[in-house]
């Protein structure tokens, strides 16, 4: 019996054009974005369909625009009669895809989710004044010897492990000099590459305290449901259920480590996934399922060919 995991990609997959093609082929997308622009108080779906970038780049825009697409391919997904509880035995997100998944496993609405992400891009944004923040991704370096990094490079700065992506991509988040540090330091200890990324903020280090504070403060105030399957939570690597227990750990999730090599390795190992299929733009997660794990089945499902045969695949 094959077991399929639905996860949501996270900031970076952004790109002008994003869901156009889906609103115009689909009512039910045209609905999502309508419902998000709605929420929002502004035309977010025009800076997906027509940009222009550096807008589209934003924290505050990139966050629930790709959190928009992710939900209009599930409701395209159940006007065919693909239920997420019937074909997902667990979600996850990549960072701010972790909202994705609990909107699209029923426990944010779809409006309160993207007012839940324009609060945490802008709480994120104002974390640390631009240019004081930096993040790097060292490539070719494992796990251990990029926490050796971060702490040779720290220095009485931060400069913590962000993301533990896949084998050899870890990316490092913390204080501009320390970053920069520890580029260097990754290349002395034999990383392939290691390189500052085109961020507007140093996420998912300990500097993002005070947006952690303004998320807890958010989801305090936002109604919530269990999920209709469980989420494979960033921080834990383990799948949770309990609104209370999520509410939490997507406060840490602010300032903490997001485990996706963990998590796809519980997907695959004990939660018995076989499939892990990718929902909204890009394919940047099912590049990294098949670096965590080889023998497991990945896709993205995204535009309307993809929804297609998505379609054909599960009801042949």
């Amino acid at each position: 019996m094959s077991r399929r995991a639905f996860t949501f990609p996270g900031q970076g997959s952004q790109v002008v054009g994003m869901g156009k093609d889906l609103a115009a082929a689909y009512p039910e997308a045209r609905a999502v974005f309508q419902e998000v622009d709605e929420a929002l108080g502004q035309r977010l779906s025009a800076i997906m369909f027509e940009g222009p970038e550096d807008i589209l780049r934003l924290t505050e825009n990139a966050q629930p625009a790709l959190m928009a697409v992710s939900l209009a391919v599930i409701r395209v997904l159940e006007t065919k009669g693909i239920r997420l509880a019937d074909h997902a035995a667990y979600v996850a997100g990549h960072s701010l895809g972790e909202y994705s998944a609990l909107c699209a496993a029923g426990t944010f609405s779809l409006s309160d989710t993207a007012r839940l992400l324009k609060t945490r891009g802008q709480a994120m944004q104002k974390a640390v004044p631009v240019g004081h923040g930096a993040m790097a991704a060292l490539l070719g370096l494992d796990l251990e010897t990029s926490r050796e990094v971060a702490a040779e490079a720290a220095q009485g700065e931060v400069c913590d492990v962000a993301n533990d992506n896949a084998p050899g991509q870890v990316v490092v988040s913390g204080a501009t000099a320390a970053i920069e540090r520890a580029v260097e330091i990754a290349k002395a200890k034999g990383a392939k590459r290691a390189l500052l990324l085109p961020v507007s903020a140093p996420f998912h280090c300990s500097l993002m305290q005070p947006a952690a504070d303004a998320m807890a403060q958010a989801l305090a105030e936002v109604s919530m449901q269990a999920p209709v399957v469980p989420l494979v939570a960033n921080v834990l690597a383990q799948p949770i259920s309990d609104p209370a227990d999520i509410r939490q750990r997507l406060v840490e999730q602010v300032t903490g480590v997001v485990r996706w090599t963990e998590s796809i390795t519980w997907l695959t190992g004990e939660g018995g996934v076989t499939h892990l299929t990718e929902l909204g733009t890009g394919k940047v997660l099912t590049g990294l399922a098949k670096r965590i794990n080889s023998q497991a089945s990945a896709n993205a499902v995204g535009t309307p060919a993809d929804i297609d045969a998505f379609v054909a695949e599960l009801t042949a």
